[in-house]
């Protein structure tokens, strides 16, 4: 009876095979991977998990006006208004990386007056006091939670929260997590470099994710194996202005209304990609020196970074391969 259980074992695992979907979802890019062990079965998973991020975008998104985080704005300043426990915890979490960070990262940094231009039309810098005013109005400690009404009130008139540095990370998380209740035993949602894995490939061997180098991306010089782990990458070099040959990027410190300079990549590994995916911004904004500190303090939690003299920085324990092919 056991050989033959055995033998039924090995013949599933060898008509597993890897099923991906791309779709555009949150205005962003999704590609989701699942090992299965037909086509039928494959699309019904990938359809499962398209149809939970969607959910997730209409609950978070700033851009539907029905949505609840879109009530939350428009009710600045003026009451607090009841949201989903789903939503209320996310914002509850994303404070507590505002807390950790001192504010590198913000879901309030949504309040921000655009005076940066990063699609060429730029010609000067802002004044000192226009940089000044941008981000009055951000502060995640004017974010108030009531957690026995579970309310969410921004004090202050023109407030805004926003999801653009957590909110496709926790998409992803959401999707895989119901993938697994589904009996889902592997797969992979990546989120525009927000990237989720479960489980192994068909062949036995872990997920990989290659680190390239932003300015050179044919070259990966690192490889590190994902085993139930997410990772989030963030890059400056994309998107950016230059200035008297100084490189501004358009990621912005919400404490200042400065863009970051000296730091072009960041990739941070953890338990989930919504973590991931605040981190990698909160690191930016803290520097090389602050960010690695932070991550060093996190449990199951690593990092590589790439300054701006294209040098690579890597948390203490962070495990690598370089090796792979």
């Amino acid at each position: 009876m056991k050989f033959l259980l055995i033998i039924s074992l090995l013949f599933n695992a060898y008509k597993a095979q890897i099923y991906t979907k791309t779709v555009l979802l949150m205005g962003s890019r999704f590609d989701i991977t699942v090992v299965a062990t037909n086509k039928e079965e494959g699309d019904l998973y990938i359809e499962a998990a398209i149809a939970e991020i969607g959910r997730i975008e209409k609950l978070i998104s700033s851009w539907d006006s029905n949505s609840q985080i879109s009530r939350v704005n428009r009710s600045a300043g003026l009451k607090p208004v009841s949201v989903d426990k789903e939503v209320f915890e996310l914002v509850k979490r994303a404070k507590y990386i505002s807390r950790i960070s001192d504010g590198a990262f913000d879901i309030s940094y949504a309040s921000i007056d655009g005076i940066w231009k990063f699609d060429g039309t730029m010609k000067s810098l802002p004044s000192e006091a226009d940089i000044r005013k941008s981000v009055e109005k951000i502060d995640y400690k004017n974010i108030v939670l009531n957690q026995n009404d579970q309310t969410i009130f921004l004090k202050n008139v023109g407030m805004k929260i926003g999801f653009g540095g957590i909110g496709k990370g926790y998409a992803a998380d959401m999707a895989k997590k119901l993938l697994l209740s589904m009996g889902v035993k592997s797969g992979i949602i990546n989120a525009s470099g927000d990237l989720n894995t479960w489980g192994v490939k068909p062949d036995g061997t872990d997920w990989t994710v290659g680190i390239t180098n932003p300015l050179n991306k044919k070259n990966i010089f690192s490889w590190v194996p994902l085993k139930d782990k997410a990772v989030a990458t963030s890059g400056t070099y994309e998107k950016r202005v230059t200035f008297k040959g100084v490189n501004y990027s358009h990621i912005i410190d919400p404490r200042t209304g400065w863009p970051i300079s000296n730091i072009i990549s960041v990739s941070v590994f953890s338990p989930s990609a919504e973590l991931s995916d605040a981190l990698a911004t909160t690191v930016f904004v803290l520097g090389v020196e602050n960010g690695l500190n932070l991550i060093n303090q996190l449990k199951d939690t690593h990092c590589i970074i790439i300054d701006a003299s294209n040098a690579i920085h890597k948390s203490d324990k962070l495990k690598t391969n370089e090796e792979l092919p």
